[in-house]
């Protein structure tokens, strides 16, 4: 634990405009503690960042912010971890710009557990939400803490299947500790900071401005042994994350789609780059070398107990295959009336095992 006077030294270091990390890691490495920096004058501070940076860093004055913040952490769940704070998470060290300072919200044990990142589109498929949920929730029954960024699609999806697991989850937002973005996560974020932690490098009541989420990939990253891409257009924020985490040593998945979805291009991009296709959870387990057997993802019928309304459900869905299709192309392929297709479609909806989509479409979901 760092005390408040420290605290605030390395919030002032943080809050003032203009001064980023390498200029921050500049000066640490010349003076070593915050405190060090501020008493060492102005001379002193140009030779390492120049005059108009030594200026600002002397004489902008952030004291009602730093008292915010210092308020903030005095709440139960909350805390200010410094690069030298035992609590940081290590992993980050490693890393080519790591935080100078981290917001937590929730159980900061978790931040140096091992940990697998998981991303992809906001605007995700039902089935791309299903399998991230379901990878997360078998990667996490074997020990891996899931790491990912709050968003909608994706990255909320691999964050509740990690909760169903009943082990932590990591989420890295890209606006303050004190907002949920988006909105519409803000239940699921409570049961985060119940059950996981949250963080964030900006400062407390910085809204959702666009450039801070690559900033906020890189700490995904840099976080887990790996990440796992689970569907993304071709130009994403999602592969932003991948890339970074190739370049800082980790692990890359992807798993694979159909050609026909604008949301599988990216994945298979990635594959082509070197990532390792997966269509499990073991996959990903072998790949890390990780000791313990997962929960198996999917799972099938026996097929000494499975029933006549079992046996049409199967053909219905090897009839579906991997892609959308059209109702009237199903009836062809199965020799039954829509209306007999769609007796049998319904219940298999309500069960998960099928979706509706815009068109008439139907898809596969198992």
């Amino acid at each position: 634990m760092t005390d408040e006077r420290e605290l605030a030294a390395w919030l002032r270091l943080t809050l003032i405009p203009g001064v980023g990390g390498e200029s921050r890691r500049l000066l640490l490495r010349a003076f070593g503690l915050p405190e060090r920096i501020f008493s060492a004058g102005h001379s002193a501070l140009v030779g390492i960042i120049g005059a108009l940076l030594a200026e600002r860093l002397l004489g902008h004055d952030c004291q009602a912010d730093i008292d915010a913040a210092l308020t903030w952490a005095q709440q139960p769940g909350n805390r200010l971890l410094t690069l030298a704070d035992p609590d940081y998470p290590q992993a980050l060290l490693t890393s080519d710009d790591p935080p100078v300072l981290l917001y937590a919200k929730g159980n900061v044990d978790y931040l140096n557990r091992p940990m697998l990142a998981i991303v992809g589109s906001r605007n995700a498929t039902v089935q791309g939400e299903r399998d991230a949920e379901a990878f997360a929730k078998a990667l996490a029954e074997v020990g891996l803490v899931i790491v990912s960024g709050l968003a909608l699609g994706i990255d909320a999806a691999a964050h509740r299947g990690a909760l169903l697991a009943n082990s932590g989850t990591v989420a890295v937002i890209g606006t303050g500790a004190d907002r949920v973005y988006p909105a519409r996560n803000a239940t699921l974020a409570r049961g985060i900071a119940e059950h996981g932690v949250i963080v964030s490098e900006f400062a407390l009541g910085t809204p959702a401005l666009a450039s801070n989420f690559p900033r906020r990939n890189r700490i995904i990253a840099g976080l887990g042994l790996g990440c796992l891409v689970v569907e993304a257009a071709p130009k994403s924020g999602s592969l932003i994350t991948a890339r970074l985490a190739a370049e800082a040593g980790r692990e890359v998945f992807a798993i694979p789609g159909s050609i026909h979805s604008p949301m599988a291009r990216g994945c298979h991009q990635l594959i082509r780059q070197g990532a390792k296709l997966v269509e499990s959870a073991q996959d990903i387990l072998e790949e890390l070398r990780w000791d313990r057997l997962p929960v198996a993802v999917h799972s099938g019928g026996d097929a000494d107990t499975m029933t006549e309304a079992d046996a049409g459900e199967t053909r219905i869905l090897a009839l579906l295959g991997h892609s959308p299709c059209a109702l009237e192309s199903l009836s062809l392929q199965s020799g039954l009336t829509p209306g007999a297709l769609l007796a049998m479609l319904l219940p298999m909806e309500l069960a998960g095992r099928v979706a509706q989509l815009p068109g008439g479409l139907y898809q596969r979901l198992q």
